[in-house]
């Protein structure tokens, strides 16, 4: 089985405008489409068995309809698994976290930089309290651009609350990767290789993964930034052999979701 743990998908309406969006950003140019039907296509031809959808809401407002589309996604396509989203301006923080659960969503992406807020400001600081010991979290991590997302935030973070669970995304420091292992290697956090290899040689992605720990790594794609077939090849390329290749395409985040 091939997971992969990091994937956005968009109502097709808004598809073409948020992918571009996030192109425009990170200076990127994006590889697909960012929509439920392109995205099934692709995981086929890549052999990916499952993946793991989100969207972040940028507006409090939208958080509901971003959990509600993910849910009813995830109800049409059981090859997926879903993280819903949350957002520090919203009201009724508790009972939508409450609702996730029940909706059977796996956990929460928070995008930081797009959310606009500071990982650890004292104000946000509630949100984890509210999923610590309930949900993993996934984050958007690291960025030259902002200081918004930086390890030493992230490392601040689970000092207070050592019970959370984190994902930290692209090798928990996207750009600032050195800073990353400086920071966070030994903290028992878990990282993905999202939006990583394509700009690196396959010596420096396995330090990185020696750094965090291969128990402690998940394949992901951040699909519709990458095509997902060249990122397992990017990801083969990494020669790791055939044991850690499992750990991390698909038994940790078995383990780590309990699916």
């Amino acid at each position: 089985m091939i997971i992969d743990f990091h994937a956005h998908i968009f109502p097709e309406k808004i598809a073409a405008k948020a992918v571009g969006a996030t192109g425009s950003y990170y200076g990127i140019e994006m590889s697909c489409e960012g929509t439920v039907d392109d995205l099934t296509r692709r995981m086929a031809s890549a052999g990916i068995d499952r993946t793991l959808v989100h969207s972040t809401a940028t507006k409090p407002e939208q958080v509901r309809a971003v959990n509600d589309f993910i849910y009813e996604n995830c109800a049409l396509h059981p090859e997926f698994i879903g993280f819903g989203t949350l957002h520090p301006g919203m009201d009724g923080l508790e009972e939508e976290v409450e609702r996730v659960i029940g909706m059977g969503l796996h956990g929460i992406k928070l995008h930081a930089d797009f959310q606009n807020f500071r990982l650890d400001d004292p104000d946000v600081l509630y949100m984890y309290d509210a999923i610590r010991g309930r949900l993993p979290l996934l984050l958007h991590m690291g960025d030259i651009n902002t200081d918004k997302t930086t390890p030493a935030r992230l490392l601040n973070v689970i000092g207070q609350f050592p019970d959370l669970t984190v994902i930290g995304a692209h090798f928990s420091g996207y750009s600032v990767w050195d800073e990353a292992v400086e920071r966070l290697s030994g903290s028992g956090i878990y990282v993905d290789t999202s939006s990583s290899l394509p700009f690196m040689t396959p010596e420096f992605g396995r330090r990185l993964v020696e750094a965090f720990g291969v128990e402690k790594c998940l394949f992901g794609t951040d699909y519709p930034m990458w095509e997902p077939s060249e990122e397992l090849e990017r990801f083969h390329r990494l020669e790791l052999g055939q044991d850690a290749e499992r750990l991390i395409l698909s038994e940790n985040a078995r383990k780590l979701l309990n699916i």
